[in-house]
């Protein structure tokens, strides 16, 4: 059975063990051996990290949750992992669950962009640079992760149609 590890700020949300047990079943269901985060043996700063790496490296490959943290971004540390597995050379499967472009998204978020003709260029309203390549998240995620608009269970079935593992159960 081949192992995924699923990023994500999952295990930030206020019913975080119920949906830590729902994702690894849906996992299993797909026919993958789930690396949780939240699976941590003893919850100290310098352990999670080290577990978190660990089981990145362990892995096949990474399911991460893409959506906006706490703003209009990925979470910090989500990206992170994603980074690390591409680093190892990991596929990852990226999933966000509204159909947008990040410059959208910041618009709707965070306040009215201007288009400035001379530069060619997107600003916000604090006059920072809007990226405008049509991405849901930053092109550096975008370009080396496969992304779906869903959920888990999208991106484990996107997955499973990348070849790697060997049958879905369904």
């Amino acid at each position: 059975m081949k192992a995924v590890y699923l990023a994500g700020p999952d295990v930030f949300h206020k019913e975080a063990p119920v949906l830590a047990e729902k994702h690894k079943a849906l996992c299993r269901l797909y026919g993958f051996e789930p690396h949780h985060p939240f699976d941590q043996p003893i919850p100290t700063a310098g352990n999670i990290f080290q577990t978190n790496i660990d089981l990145i490296r362990r892995a096949d490959a990474v399911v991460a949750n893409l959506n906006p943290f706490r703003g209009t971004e990925v979470d910090s540390g989500t990206a992170f992992e994603v980074g690390f597995a591409i680093a190892l050379g990991k596929p990852v499967v990226g999933y966000i669950g509204k159909a947008e472009t990040q410059m959208q998204r910041i618009q709707r978020l965070y306040g009215e962009i201007t288009y400035f003709e001379g530069e060619g260029l997107w600003r916000d309203r604090e006059g920072n640079m809007v990226e405008d390549l049509g991405h849901p998240v930053n092109l550096m995620l975008a370009e080396s992760c496969t992304i779906v608009i869903g959920d888990l269970e999208d991106a484990l079935a996107k997955l499973c149609g990348l070849g790697l593992t060997d049958s879905m159960i369904i």
